[in-house]
């Protein structure tokens, strides 16, 4: 396997982990922002490119023709997706390309009043950021079906984990409790992220398919249950009508659904490392100092 990962950022250098740690014989390599991540993420023996999405990578080009794997999780544009509009050219000449892997969002769906949803249920996004996602899907898959290479769709949920999750909320002080009465969200802890890309990648898993753990759950729950852990007191409940948001964190809370991740259970046999955010949260509380 040669890996290429446009985009190695938190999610992606979990999924880095999760393949070093099989019986993996493989090359990884991928783009970052900035020189200094770079540098960093290559003294961990990774081959690391800048690319921020406004022109070609200058240096990338050798790694990603030579892959067999390539893992998209940049977000898309007003033009589209970066990797495909700077590097349609070089994705064409991976001539050992065995697998595509694309990381959208769950919020494609937009809202659904707290129901049941699964892949089945209508697109009915409800900003431009999940515009962008729905066209950016369809482009991936214009371009697979142009190849013939299989490609896996993640539609991912909130994502947390180590040194991001509402332990580091409450440690700032920017945890709140906003009370939205029949308002869940839907998440997922990295590592399960990290382990089911790796599985989905040796088995070539096509098609689309929610990455959501089993309980969405009332986002004031984890901020109560994280500062049990602490020993601390929670912030005061708020009502959703008082609070204060920016226009992204509002965007949020209009969108209300429970997401199904029985198909990519099913898909792969598989049950999640972190099924609820409280067996998540009792994990990152037992890594922190």
């Amino acid at each position: 396997m040669r890996a290429f990962f446009f985009g190695l950022g938190y999610s992606s250098l979990a999924v880095v982990q999760a393949i070093r740690v099989g019986s993996h014989t493989v090359n990884i390599s991928g783009t970052v922002r900035t020189p200094d991540k770079a540098d960093r993420l290559t003294d961990q023996g990774l081959s690391a490119h800048v690319f921020d999405g406004t022109a070609p990578g200058a240096t990338l080009v050798p790694d990603l023709r030579a892959a067999t794997h390539v893992i998209l999780s940049i977000a898309p544009g007003e033009a589209g997706d970066p990797a495909l509009i700077q590097h349609r050219a070089d994705l064409d000449a991976a001539e050992n390309l065995e697998w595509l892997c694309y990381y959208s969002t769950v919020g494609v769906y937009g809202d659904f009043g707290g129901a049941w949803i699964d892949e089945t249920a209508p697109l009915v996004p409800r900003n431009d950021r999940s515009d962008r996602r729905v066209a950016a899907e369809q482009a991936w898959r214009d371009y697979a079906a142009e190849r013939g290479v299989p490609l896996c769709i993640l539609r991912l949920a909130g994502i947390y984990g180590p040194g991001r999750s509402t332990f580091d909320k409450l440690a700032d002080g920017t945890a709140r409790r906003v009370i939205k009465p029949g308002q869940v969200f839907n998440r997922i802890h990295v590592e399960d992220i990290g382990r089911i890309t790796a599985l989905a990648a040796d088995a070539r898993l096509e098609g689309t398919l929610n990455l959501a753990d089993d309980e969405p759950a009332p986002p004031q729950d984890l901020v109560t249950y994280a500062a049990g852990l602490m020993g601390v007191e929670p912030p005061p409940e708020v009502p959703f009508e008082q609070a204060e948001f920016t226009p992204m964190q509002k965007s949020f809370y209009k969108d209300n659904k429970r997401v199904s991740n029985a198909a990519i259970k099913r898909a792969l046999g598989i049950e999640l490392l972190y099924p609820n955010y409280r067996q998540s949260l009792d994990a990152i509380w037992e890594t922190m100092p």
